[in-house]
C-alpha cells in the first residue's frame, strides 16, 4: 500500500515538473541582443564598459540573455549608434548624447555641456532630480530608452599645436571637439569638427585640424595625442562631467521580462560607478608619464575662461529662445547646479582645496 501511494506521489510529482517547466523557460527566454558602441577596442575604460555589460547579463541570466559588443565601425560608424538603436538595426548602443546634437541640441543636456554640472552632480540629477524622469520624456520621441552607463569625470581642456593664452587665440582653429562645446567656440572663432575617436590622431598628424579633445590623461595616452600635439590644456570647461548612456530600442525593451529590464538597470547602475572609478584609478599615473615626455601643461586664463563661459550663456538662451524642449531641461540643470554648488562651497571644496594644498608643502 505504502509503495502504491509512493509511486502515485512521485508520478504526480513528475507531471508537476512536466506541466512547469515551459512555464519557468518562458519567464526567462533565451534572448541575443547586439550592442554597437562609439567606441574603439583600444580604449578598456570606454569600450571595457561594454564587455562588462554583456558579462554581467550573461552571468545573472546563467547565460540566457546574450549580448554580443561591436566597436565603432564594425556594424555602423561611432557616431550614428543613436541611428541604428532608433532604427532597429540593432537592439542597444552605447555612446555620448552630444554627439547628437544634429537631431536635437536637447541630446547634449543629457551628456555634457559647457559649465554644467559635474560627474557626481550629474547622477544626483538622474537619480534623485528630474534627470532621469526628463531623458525618459525626450528619449521616447527617439524610439528609445536611455540609462547612464558611465562618467569618464571632469575633461582635459584638449591638445593644440600652439600656446593659448588669450581669447583672440582660438581664431581660426580648426579644432576635434564634440557636442555643444563646439557651438560655444563658434563664438570664439573656432571652426569646431566632429569626429570619432579613432579617426582624430591621424587628422592631427596630417594637420588636417589645429587641435583636438577627447577625455583625459589615460585614454590620450592610448590614442597617442601626445605625439603630434605637445601642448595639453586645462580644465575641460565643456566636460566638467560627461554622461555615457546605454540606449536600447523601445519596442525591444517593452519585449524584455522585467526581470532582464532589472538586470540591464542594476548592470547599467553598476558601471556607471566603475567607468568613473577606472578613470580617477589611471588618469594620475598617465598624466605624469605625459609631462615626463615633455607634453607641456598648461591652464586655460582667466580671461579665456569668462570668455568661454559669457560665449556659453549665448548659446544657451539663443537655443533656448527656440527650442522648449532645450529651454525645459536646461532650466532643471541650472537650478540644480546653483544648489549643489551652495553644497559644495561649503564641505566639498573647502576640504579639497585644504588636501591639494597638504598635498603641495609634502
Amino acid at each position: 500500500m505504502k509503495r502504491r501511494q509512493f509511486l502515485t506521489a512521485a508520478a504526480g510529482a513528475a507531471a508537476a515538473a512536466t506541466i512547469a517547466a515551459p512555464a519557468i523557460a518562458q519567464s526567462s527566454p533565451a534572448i541575443r541582443w547586439r550592442l554597437t558602441a562609439s567606441w574603439p577596442k583600444a580604449l578598456d575604460t570606454l569600450w571595457g564598459s561594454c564587455e562588462s555589460l554583456a558579462k554581467y547579463v550573461s552571468d545573472a541570466t546563467d547565460g540566457k540573455f546574450v549580448i554580443q559588443t561591436f566597436a565603432a565601425g564594425e556594424i555602423v560608424p561611432g557616431l550614428q549608434t543613436l541611428d541604428a538603436v532608433q532604427n532597429g538595426t540593432v537592439e542597444m548602443g552605447h555612446t555620448a548624447y552630444y554627439y547628437y546634437i544634429g537631431k536635437d541640441p536637447t541630446w547634449a543636456l543629457f551628456c555634457a555641456v559647457p559649465f554644467g554640472l559635474n560627474t557626481r552632480q550629474q547622477n544626483s540629477w538622474y537619480f534623485d532630480g528630474d534627470g532621469q524622469k526628463l531623458m525618459d520624456e525626450f528619449g521616447k520621441k527617439f524610439n528609445t530608452v536611455n540609462l547612464l552607463m558611465g562618467n569618464t569625470g571632469c575633461q582635459m581642456g584638449g591638445w593644440f599645436n600652439k600656446e593659448i593664452k588669450e581669447p583672440s587665440d582660438f581664431n581660426g582653429l580648426k579644432m576635434r571637439i564634440g557636442g555643444w562645446a563646439g557651438k560655444t567656440l563658434q563664438k570664439l572663432g573656432v571652426v569646431p569638427q566632429q569626429i570619432a575617436g579613432g579617426d582624430i590622431y591621424p587628422a592631427l598628424e596630417k594637420n588636417t585640424i589645429d587641435a583636438a579633445e577627447w577625455v583625459g590623461p589615460y585614454d590620450d595616452e592610448k590614442l597617442g595625442f601626445h605625439k603630434v600635439a605637445k601642448f595639453y590644456y586645462y580644465p575641460g570647461w565643456w566636460e566638467g562631467g560627461t554622461a555615457n548612456h546605454l540606449q536600447i530600442n523601445l519596442e525591444k525593451w517593452n519585449s524584455l521580462p522585467k526581470s532582464y529590464q532589472s538586470i540591464l538597470r542594476a548592470a547599467a547602475h553598476a558601471i556607471n560607478g566603475e567607468q568613473m572609478g577606472r578613470y580617477d584609478a589611471r588618469n594620475p599615473a598617465a598624466l605624469k608619464r605625459l609631462v615626463a615626455n615633455g607634453v607641456q601643461l598648461r591652464p586655460f586664463s582667466p580671461a579665456v575662461m569668462e570668455a568661454c563661459l559669457k560665449a556659453s550663456n549665448e548659446v544657451n538662451a539663443e537655443t533656448g529662445a527656440a527650442n522648449a524642449d532645450f529651454k525645459k531641461v536646461w532650466d532643471s540643470i541650472v537650478a540644480f547646479r546653483n544648489d549643489e554648488y551652495l553644497w559644495w562651497q561649503v564641505a566639498e571644496y573647502t576640504y579639497d582645496s585644504f588636501m591639494i594644498r597638504s598635498r603641495s608643502r609634502g
